[in-house]
C-alpha cells in the first residue's frame, strides 16, 4: 500500500508540474497580451505579473477568478478545463483599457 501511495503522490506531482502556463503582464493599466489561446479540455494556469504603476486586478466573472496584485507581483491562476469559447478578463482598476479575453478551441 505504501508504494502504491507514493507513486499516485509522484504522478500527482508531475501532472502539476507539467500544466500548460500562459505569462501575461499589467502595465499602465494594459494587460499584454490582450489574448490567451488555450485547448479546449484541458486544466491550464495564467501567471499575471503587474508591472505597474500602482495594484491592478486579474478578474474573469464568466470564470469566476480573481486575484489582486501589488506592483511588481506575479501570481498564478488554475483553470479547470473549459468548453470553447471566448472568455474576458479585466483590471478592476483601469475597467476601460484593462481589457482581455481567454479564447478557448
Amino acid at each position: 500500500c505504501f508504494a502504491r501511495c507514493a507513486l499516485l503522490l509522484l504522478s500527482v506531482a508531475v501532472t502539476a508540474a507539467e500544466l500548460p502556463t500562459y505569462a501575461l503582464t499589467v502595465k499602465s493599466g494594459y494587460f499584454q497580451p490582450a489574448e490567451i489561446r488555450v485547448p479546449a479540455g484541458q486544466r491550464f494556469k495564467i501567471s499575471v505579473t503587474n508591472l505597474g504603476p500602482g495594484p491592478e486586478e486579474f478578474e474573469s466573472l464568466s470564470l469566476r477568478k480573481e486575484t489582486v496584485l501589488a506592483e511588481g507581483v506575479t501570481r498564478s491562476v488554475v483553470f479547470a478545463p473549459l468548453k470553447p469559447g471566448t472568455y474576458s478578463f479585466f483590471g478592476e482598476f483601469h475597467p476601460d483599457t484593462a481589457q482581455g479575453q481567454i479564447i478557448v478551441k
